[in-house]
């Protein structure tokens, strides 16, 4: 299919939300969890936001075959997509073609975008930050880190709290991006053996020359070096993970700066990462063999409480 075309029929707004949930069902796992506690309209307008960036984190990372430039390709017709539907609504969208259901995506992302008033910029850094994964380069420094958490991860907290609704303006926005910056710290961590194996390493070259002089973190020779340097290696993810611990602390005042029907969505999101991050401090090493996650159970415990939040 060419990258480019013009749309089909138009897609009612029902049938938009509705591809949009099924889309968050289908992929979103701990994301899911937390939205269901949301009133109705700002659970569509959660589920619109996730399967736009679910659609776009797709063009730059689903393995089906495309090249470097294909891809480079359809986040400029995405990125243009963007910019038609919040400028003159969903009719707009034609230029992106990599799926056939991305039309689906466009009257819902419309109505959450402008009921909230989600800044504009969040989506232009969003795909900046794929960019950033289709050129992988090491990053030198945690500032260079940071810069990428902000664009894949901080500025969807930035969205969220405009969904959601809240009080004390910048301050509060500022708080939203650290949260965001907490989980994926939180994810990097916990996601380091299959990002390695795809060729993206997301651990400061500072911090690793700090716990592992003269050593480089690469799936290759991870193995005979874990056998080596366990201790090392310990210690490197150790400080990644009191990292995040960091973010969380600095974003506590988050849940009352936001709407009282929020607040529990926010509480379990917060909890299911928080405690996958806690799981992986009991045994850091764990992370380099296996995918750390909560259970069912876990989940549904923190759904429960997360409810008495209000």
């Amino acid at each position: 299919m060419s990258a480019f075309s013009t749309m089909a029929a138009p897609v009612s707004l029902e049938r938009s939300r509705d591809y949009c949930e099924r889309l968050t069902k289908a992929y979103a796992r701990n994301f899911y969890y937390g939205l269901r506690l949301l009133p109705a309209e700002k659970r569509a307008s959660m589920y619109a936001l996730y399967a736009w960036m679910r659609l776009v984190d797709d063009i730059a990372d689903q393995e089906d075959g495309r090249d470097l430039e294909r891809r480079m390709t359809e986040l400029d017709a995405w990125r243009a997509d963007t910019h038609a539907v919040l400028e003159r609504g969903p009719e707009a969208a034609g230029a992106y073609a990599g799926r056939a259901d991305a039309a689906d995506l466009w009257p819902a992302f419309s109505d959450m975008a402008r009921r909230h008033e989600v800044p504009r910029h969040v989506f232009d850094e969003v795909i900046a930050g794929q960019v950033q994964d289709l050129n992988p380069a090491r990053f030198e420094t945690f500032d260079e880190l940071r810069q990428y958490c902000y664009r894949v991860a901080g500025v969807v907290g930035l969205a969220s709290i405009h969904v959601w609704g809240f009080e004390g303006g910048a301050e509060t926005e500022k708080l939203a991006i650290e949260r965001g910056l907490a989980f994926q710290l939180t994810n990097i961590v916990r996601d380091i053996r299959e990002d390695l194996a795809r060729g993206r390493n997301y651990l400061p070259a500072e911090d690793v020359q700090r716990f592992i002089p003269g050593h480089s973190f690469e799936s290759a020779t991870l193995p005979a070096q874990m056998r080596e340097l366990n201790g090392q290696y310990e210690s490197l993810l150790r400080f990644q993970i009191e990292r995040a611990e960091d973010y969380y602390k600095r974003s506590a005042a988050l849940e009352q700066r936001i709407a009282p029907d929020c607040r529990p969505t926010l509480v379990a999101m917060t909890e299911i990462y928080h405690g996958i991050l806690r799981k992986m401090a009991r045994r850091p090493l764990r992370v380099l063999t296996n995918r750390v996650s909560l259970s069912l159970w876990s989940k549904l415990r923190i759904g429960w409480r997360a409810l008495r939040a209000k």
